[in-house]
């Protein structure tokens, strides 16, 4: 086939605006979605639900959309604010398009929507969904591995790790030739048991970054880890309780890791026990060794010799019925967040002795508990309604895995977008990212353009430039000429557009070329003798077929009792004339060019028809091969009333002979119909009369090539 060359074609689309929607996390940490539109295709980014709020009002804003219009859904992570409301869309709307996560995202997924519905505390009316929805929409969920491109409707997608949790992906989205890419939740420094986000090597047009942690700066790593280690030791040792509440899955793993470690190296602390209280730990644990692969390099050299999540010193409790409150213990409970479950519930418990403390070690949504005692008020409300002084202890030590400023002013400046979109952050931080980043570029010769939408603020970008069209097939040509013309049949799909012969239209699509003939009939009573004449005189390219060689090419028509024609003409090898008395019957395969000589043709026989001029007065057919002989015998008829008789001599033979005017001589060659001679004003009326007699004797003729 040859290598495909290029062309630049100027095509037209239905729209040159992508807009993108926040429906969710505008502004606002939680219940992330982003509505993504380009070129008619609608692309969901997460499906996420608010932690301080319950029921419908936890959704994102999906009744400013039409769920089935929706082509494709993508889901960065597992967590609840990214994927807490997917049973909900999935099963609860019109929602037809496809469904994407990775691998890890999908098996931790299942666990920990089922582990909300127990702890969420809400009646079964209030419930967004119910178990049987969860287990249903498995079966919609699609996997996609890391760095493997797939294509839906014409959306090109594919993900890089994100390094937030494990399976975390940041999403490249392609639509038209634009691209944009959708971090989520992302973290670039590695911990004990994740990499960090990588750096995409294409250049998006549009980067949708996180904003949640803003201008602020992260403690480093192992500061944070020694404060951590160091404020649980304190607890413990005063006789106190230390309660951490985590998400069942995620930032718990890593902070067993380190609390393990510790409890290794100090054996005076063998005696306090570590509890996970999650119902998830045992399932979450062999999810974690079944996806080792997706950690980094630490994790995956150690899990040869030695399981480092088999924790030596830390019991799994599933539930208040198994713990017995003795004394001093450490608990990672679940939710992270304290809004009910069984981390609120030892929270009331402990929350009015002062030996016993809390650590909060991750982010804090507005409106939800632990966000609440970080302000350090005298009391808090119970579920129950009751009031609880708070006496003990609160340290935040964040362990969350988001980008800091650093990591973020690092990423963009890496991938170097023209547009940046900050989604899930608090208004303020979010506004003091945007002035952040626009201070870093304002002297730049092309300034970054940050944007900090609302939820339901849509944000508009035009992209509009010339389009490629690929050659296939016969069409592709190693070398051609410059003002070589290739013409085919120019294919779209899905964004991609070809160039092929209409023979190989079936070969590179499921289209098929066909072919319609026309045939027309009309009238005719008179001689077919002057038809032929005119058309002759016409139309150069003339051909006569017998009645016989004409039926031997008619085996695939239909009629096959067809009446067989006394005359048939094949006009420029294009309309075919027949004489079935006393009709005349034009037949030709239907195309612009060919319709435009079948309508001249038809004048002919309209013409013919008035003449009425009986066959035997009409003359011959002229030839189509051009008579040398009768040419020379007009020419010297025409050179002798110039120039007198005498100019040319008499009985002249062959195809060159000398004229003669007053002395001076122009030699004529007929093989090519060129005259020279010494005086040039002689030569140019002799090559006059030539080119005027040509003219003059040479039939009027219409080829395919001469389409004017």
């Amino acid at each position: 086939m040859g290598t495909p060359i290029q062309s630049l074609l100027p095509l037209e689309d239905d729209s040159d605006e992508l807009r993108i929607t926040p429906l969710g996390s505008g502004q606002e940490v939680g219940r992330s979605c982003h509505l993504l539109e380009f070129k008619g295709k609608k692309v969901l980014l997460d499906f996420g639900i608010h932690p301080a709020l319950s029921g419908l009002s936890a959704l994102p804003f999906s009744d400013h959309i039409d769920p089935a219009s929706i082509d494709l859904l993508l889901v960065s992570h597992f967590h609840l604010d990214h994927a807490g409301g997917l049973p909900w869309f999935l099963m609860r709307t019109k929602f037809k398009g496809r469904c994407y996560m990775t691998h890890p995202t999908k098996a931790i997924y299942k666990w920990l929507l089922a582990d909300y519905i127990k702890v969420s505390n809400l009646s079964s009316e209030q419930m967004l969904y119910s178990e049987s929805d969860l287990e249903a929409s498995l079966s919609r969920i699609n996997c996609v591995n890391f760095h493997e491109e797939r294509e839906v409707s014409g959306i090109k997608f594919w993900c890089y790790h994100a390094g937030h949790v494990l399976g975390a992906a940041m999403f490249m989205i392609q639509i038209a030739g634009v691209k944009v890419l959708y971090t989520g939740d992302f973290s670039r420094q590695e911990d004990r048991h994740l990499m960090m986000a990588e750096i995409p090597q294409i250049r998006p047009d549009i980067l949708m970054i996180e904003s949640t942690y803003g201008v602020s700066i992260h403690e480093p790593r192992e500061s944070r880890e020694s404060r951590f280690t160091k404020t649980v030791k304190e607890i413990v040792t005063r006789g106190g309780r230390c309660l951490i509440p985590v998400f069942a899955l995620g930032r718990a793993q890593e902070l067993l890791l380190i609390l393990d470690e510790f409890w290794q190296n100090h054996p005076e602390l063998h005696d306090v026990p570590i509890y996970y209280a999650s119902s998830l730990a045992k399932k979450c644990m062999s999810v974690y060794q079944t996806y080792t692969h997706a950690m980094n390099d630490k994790i995956r050299n150690q899990i040869a010799l030695d399981n480092p999540f088999q924790f030596k010193h830390i019991a799994n409790l599933k539930g208040m019925d198994q713990f017995e409150d003795v004394g001093p213990c450490v608990i990672m409970a679940s939710p992270g967040m304290m809004q009910s479950g069984l981390s609120r519930e030892l929270f009331e418990m402990w929350c009015t002795d002062p030996n016993n403390g809390v650590i909060i070690a991750g982010y804090c949504v507005e409106g939800t508990l632990a966000k609440e005692i970080l302000q350090e008020p005298e009391d808090i409300t119970s579920l129950s309604g009751q009031k609880l002084p708070l006496r003990c202890t609160v340290e935040y030590i964040s362990f969350s895995a988001h980008t800091d400023f650093e990591q973020t002013s690092h990423f963009v400046r890496t991938v170097r977008p023209p547009n940046v979109v900050l989604v899930h952050g608090e208004m303020h931080e979010m506004g003091r990212l945007k002035s952040a980043l626009e201070r870093e570029y304002e002297d730049k010769e092309n300034p970054l353009k940050v944007f900090n939408p609302k939820n339901l603020h849509t944000l508009s970008f035009h992209f509009k430039g010339e389009k490629m069209a690929k050659m296939m097939g016969e069409l592709v040509i190693e070398k051609p000429k410059e003002d070589q013309i290739i013409s085919g049949i120019l294919i779209k799909k899905n964004f991609n557009c070809h160039i092929v012969s209409p023979a190989e239209l079936n070969k590179y699509t499921q289209l098929s070329s066909s072919r319609i003939s026309q045939r027309m009939s009309v009238a005719y009573t008179g001689g077919f003798p002057l038809l032929h004449y005119l058309l002759a005189c016409m139309f150069a390219d003339i051909e006569v077929l017998s009645p016989q060689q004409y039926m031997a090419e008619q085996d695939d028509r239909s009629d096959k009792d067809a009446l067989v024609p006394t005359d048939v003409l094949r006009v420029i090898d294009t309309v075919t004339v027949l004489h079935e008395p006393p009709l005349v019957v034009l037949e030709w395969a239907a195309n612009p060019r060919n319709d435009m000589y079948a309508d001249a043709i038809m004048k002919l026989v309209l013409r013919a028809q008035e003449l009425d001029i009986p066959s035997s007065d009409v003359p011959p057919p002229p030839s189509k091969d051009f008579d040398h002989r009768h040419f020379k015998e007009c020419l010297i008829e025409l050179l002798q009333e110039m120039f007198g008789e005498g100019c040319v001599p008499p009985l002249l033979k062959g195809d060159n002979f000398t004229v003669t005017v007053n002395g001076e001589k122009a030699h004529i060659d007929l093989s090519n119909l060129s005259v020279t001679s010494d005086n040039a004003k002689l030569c140019r009326i002799v090559e006059t009369a030539v080119t005027r007699l040509k003219d003059t004797l040479t039939p009027i003729s219409m080829t395919p090539e001469d389409e004017s």
